[in-house]
């Protein structure tokens, strides 16, 4: 999938048309909906001390390219890459050992996660000094994986990684407010349709990641 999104781009910024002055980079920071379904169930399964942390921020980078429909109506396509938060959860307890002894156990869960959005969008250009708006929709690949490490006072140790990724599809809306004709503020809402990756394993179904539903975002876009 990442090298299918990887070839759409490439085939759009060979064109005729990207020799023209509208290619874009941009830089953001967001936050939305983090559903870590598999981690908050073990915190509320599990005994002893408990510290569960999840993250709702995300940082991106994207570059685009925006084709003049007119003098101020554009169609634009973007592609990014999405660095969500950690989510983790650490757990650490006391059980009976070989001859009555106390042993102390610890455990470790932690979720990362990234996602690949490929955006077309229309975008209306008021141009400088000016808001402008845009919307549209677009794909995204995410990819989680999940790793739960355990350790005990004994020295058994056993590690586990879980991964999986989907596709899934968004909508986005937003505007920018463009202060030189190289610098915009933008602000951005984003609806993730789906995004639950999950998988099976050992005849249950873990939950690696979640992320359906509203986003928002900060963005500085550099336009050359």
């Amino acid at each position: 999938m990442k090298k299918a999104l990887l070839a759409v781009l490439v085939a759009l910024f060979i064109s005729p048309a990207a020799f023209a002055d509208n290619w874009g980079a941009a830089v953001k920071l967001g936050m939305g909906e983090n559903d870590s379904k598999f981690l908050k169930d073990n915190f509320h399964n599990t005994f002893g001390n408990k510290d569960l942390t999840e993250s709702d921020g995300f940082v991106g980078v994207e570059g685009l390219y925006e084709w003049n429909l007119t003098q101020q109506d554009k169609i634009g396509v973007k592609l990014g890459v999405d660095f969500y938060g950690e989510n983790e959860l650490e757990t650490s307890y006391f059980y009976e050992g070989a001859f009555g002894s106390v042993e102390r156990a610890h455990e470790e869960m932690s979720e990362n996660t990234y996602a690949i959005p490929l955006t077309v969008y229309y975008k209306r250009d008021n141009g400088i000094k000016n808001w402008s708006f845009f919307a549209g929709a677009g794909i995204t690949y995410i990819d989680s994986e999940l790793e739960l490490e355990y350790h005990d006072s004994e020295n058994d140790h056993d590690k586990l990684s879980l991964s999986d990724s989907k596709v899934f599809p968004h909508v986005v809306a937003g505007a920018e407010y463009r202060f030189t004709q190289l610098f915009a503020l933008g602000l951005e809402a984003k609806y993730n349709f789906s995004a639950k990756v999950d998988k099976d394993y050992n005849g249950n179904n873990v939950v690696l990641s979640d992320r359906s539903g509203l986003s928002g975002a900060v963005t500085a876009r550099f336009y050359f």
